[in-house]
């Protein structure tokens, strides 16, 4: 009997656990060929998210129920990185704890795995009806700009919800960079994958913990992951900033030649001083902020740290 285990990364959702784990028991009541196991990942709650799964764990069967509680909030992308490198089922899948990510899914994903001979398969929504407009409008542009800077090809409304084969888990669990993006790990590691479309539910409690702001730190965290065109424009822009110096020195030259009146050059000397500095600023940024990844990662500072855990190491 194949084990399928849930990696469920959890913060503040306190009033969702119990609704999940009901829900999910429904779904594999129809699938007699499986077995499954839900590894909560706790990332830092500061509600009663983690005493709720000690609730679930009490009332379902032995080993149904795993957690693993971080020491802080280290954000989804550690969260998810913690349940897969813990992870032991024959197949792993991530979703999240509001139901948005509908446990039915599985069936369909499953199905592509064992009888189409695909590695993988990841939800991938259609339907963005309710969202607010100007969210739905980034992320759409997201998608678009990332796939053209980068080496890597986001499929637009792609999730983070995904059945994977054991050799698919390990695969992502050996990128242990400590500034995850993972839809842009899923793209980059590779393996036969198939997208299931499907529109997604309303949160069955709590709010998203998705901001504006929070969805732009992850778009621009993607984009120094993946993508080394910034710095390719930075140079293409100071060859062009060359050439219209010169350009401009050639138009005074002949502007001089065939004026008789003072010219002072005062205006045009700030103006040049302030352009430059903005650029050379500029400049300076975007490559302190590549430099800023690599101390970050040549520090090698653990992903994540446990509070605590109910899963035996590996290792044992």
């Amino acid at each position: 009997m194949k084990t399928i285990e849930l990696i469920v990364p959890c913060y503040n959702e306190e009033k969702c656990i119990s609704k999940f784990y009901d829900r999910v028991r429904e779904v594999f009541s129809d699938m007699p060929e499986c077995t499954f196991i839900i590894t909560f990942v706790d990332d830092g709650s500061n509600d009663n998210t983690m005493d709720e799964i000690k609730k679930v764990e009490k009332r379902a069967d032995a080993g149904k129920i795993q957690y693993i509680s971080l020491s802080r909030n280290f954000g989804k992308e550690s969260a998810m990185y913690a349940g897969l490198e813990k992870s032991v089922g024959d197949y792993v899948a991530i979703l999240d704890a509001d139901l948005q990510h509908p446990p039915e899914l599985i069936k369909d994903m499953l199905d592509a795995i064992e009888n189409e001979g695909y590695d993988c398969a990841s939800a991938r929504r259609v339907s963005r009806k309710g969202e607010p407009l100007i969210k739905s409008t980034l992320s759409r542009a997201f998608y678009h700009v990332i796939n053209h800077i980068t080496v890597i090809d986001l499929v637009p409304g792609s999730t983070d919800y995904r059945l994977m084969k054991r050799k698919v888990v390990e695969a992502i669990v050996s990128m242990a960079e400590r500034e995850r993006f993972t839809k842009g790990i899923y793209a980059w590691v590779g393996f036969k994958n198939k997208w299931v479309e499907y529109t997604p539910s309303k949160r069955i409690a709590g709010n998203t913990k998705w901001s504006i702001r929070g969805l732009f730190r992850y778009a621009y965290s993607g984009f120094l992951a993946f993508a080394t065109t910034p710095l390719r424009i930075v140079i293409y822009f100071g060859m062009f900033i060359v050439f219209v110096a010169i350009g401009y020195a050639i138009y005074t030259f002949l502007g001089a030649l065939h004026s008789t009146g003072e010219r002072t050059g005062y205006a045009s000397i700030i103006i040049i001083m302030l352009f430059l500095g903005g650029v050379i600023i500029t400049i300076l940024g975007m490559i302190g902020e590549y430099m800023a990844r690599i101390y970050m990662e040549v520090k090698n500072r653990p992903i994540y740290f446990e509070r605590e855990s109910n899963i035996p190491d590996k290792k044992e």
